[in-house]
């Protein structure tokens, strides 16, 4: 009898046993386990057939985004480009900001195109007075080069006799145009023979294309369109070493799925903006505001955030207490890395990283209104990546904590000279 008993405890415990761990495997195997999305939700709003972005229905948080890739709506030409019928040289100095680049490339692919001239592989101007940089350092020689066959003819060097001497410098328009290259270039060029290249930049032409843009839904030349998204990408090792870093952040946004925030927030740029007699008004947050925004809009305190300070700024500690797992390239770059590329606080490359995990992070978040900010969310536009939240954006009432309310009106309005370039 005693033995009927224990062998009747026995069973019950071997089945109990059989239970636990069915329901254990069940909750490993088929249960989901949440995982906080880093996009805040955005709330309903309506969004076009040609947007990036498919918003989630209220009921399970965050966005959801469907990977829609925009057709291009340049083609590139079949046939090669005719070299005899080439005559003269277009050269070009890129700026030490990468943002830049995007920008100086285009108006220097349409200017040679249309007027039939060869295009030098530019130099790259330093950080240091009279020092350049290989166009090879930064970018893919050869994709450039051959990504534009049978467009224009791309050379890493002119004849000796084309160096440069006697060379006509012009400064083009944001966006140039055919009409204004025939009226303008063309008879210096045919003069000249040799042109040097250079886009105004400066903020008022910025601010005066925006407004010619958004007046006269002028769209952007489809060369330039090739020249921006389809011709030029990090040189190899490069674009490894950013590759690296952002997987470095995901692995490090366990609690997000991967995900993770990009800042560009640089106390020094922040401070020139802020200081003096300006009144402070939605163009001027510090990073302790900052901070505020995206805890207000709903990020929470385990959120990865990437900024794009150089190094450590004491005035970053109020940001940081809100968000302890912030980070700079100096903490996530590798030491070997960080020496072979001389990263400093005056380095180009560090600018290049910069701009780079701005453009693939899943969030970006721009606290100044510069060219940065614009060429960033192109290529973000370009790969679907249009989660974009403006803290200057004004919001119906200084207390909202709707995200829709700060979505860059490039999004939100489509507002942003990329979309021309997608059909």
């Amino acid at each position: 009898m005693a033995r009927d008993v224990r062998q009747v405890l026995a069973g019950l415990l071997t089945g109990s046993m059989l239970i636990m761990l069915c329901n254990m495997v069940k909750r490993d195997h088929f249960d989901p386990i949440y995982v906080e999305n880093l996009s805040v939700q955005y709330d309903l709003i309506k969004v076009s057939k040609q947007s990036l972005v498919k918003l989630s229905d209220g009921t399970s948080g965050g966005i959801w985004r469907e990977n829609l890739s925009l057709k291009p709506c340049w083609r590139k030409p079949l046939s090669t480009t005719n070299e005899e019928q080439a005559k003269g040289y277009i050269f070009l100095t890129l700026t030490d900001n990468p943002e830049d680049h995007v920008t100086q490339i285009a108006g220097a692919v349409v200017v040679a195109k249309y007027l039939g001239a060869i295009l030098v592989l530019p130099e790259i101007k330093g950080t240091k007075t009279g020092h350049k940089r290989q166009f090879g350092d930064i970018y893919d020689t050869e994709r450039f080069i051959t990504s534009l066959d049978g467009t224009i003819k791309v050379v890493k060097d002119p004849p000796i006799e084309e160096s440069r001497v006697n060379i006509t410098n012009i400064k083009v328009p944001f966006m140039v145009t055919k009409d204004f290259i025939a009226s303008k270039i063309q008879p210096k060029f045919k003069s000249k023979g040799n042109l040097m290249v250079s886009t105004d930049l400066s903020p008022s032409t910025m601010t005066k294309a925006k407004e010619i843009i958004k007046k006269d839904n002028v769209k952007m030349d489809p060369y330039a369109c090739l020249a921006i998204f389809g011709s030029f990408e990090l040189q190899p090792e490069l674009n490894q070493l950013v590759n690296s870093m952002i997987g470095t952040l995901r692995s490090l946004s366990y609690n997000t799925n991967g995900q993770f925030v990009a800042v560009d927030l640089k106390v020094e740029s922040l401070g020139n903006l802020c200081k003096g007699n300006v009144i402070k008004t939605k163009n001027c947050f510090d990073p302790k505001e900052i901070g505020e925004f995206l805890k207000k809009i709903g990020y929470q305190r385990h959120t990865t955030i990437y900024l794009t300070q150089s190094g450590w700024h004491s005035s970053l500690d109020d940001f940081r207490k809100n968000f302890p797992n912030t980070f700079t390239k100096d903490a996530i770059i590798p030491a070997y890395e960080k020496a072979k590329y001389h990263i400093t606080k005056s380095s180009e490359f560090e600018k290049v990283i910069d701009f780079q995990i701005c453009i693939q992070a899943d969030v970006f978040v721009p606290t100044v209104s510069n060219l940065f900010y614009t060429n960033v969310v192109a290529k973000r536009i370009a790969s679907g990546k249009t989660e974009v939240l403006d803290p200057t954006q004004k919001a119906s009432s200084a207390s909202s904590t709707a995200a829709v309310n700060y979505v860059s009106p490039y999004i939100s309005k489509k507002s942003h000279w990329a979309y021309s370039c997608f059909c």
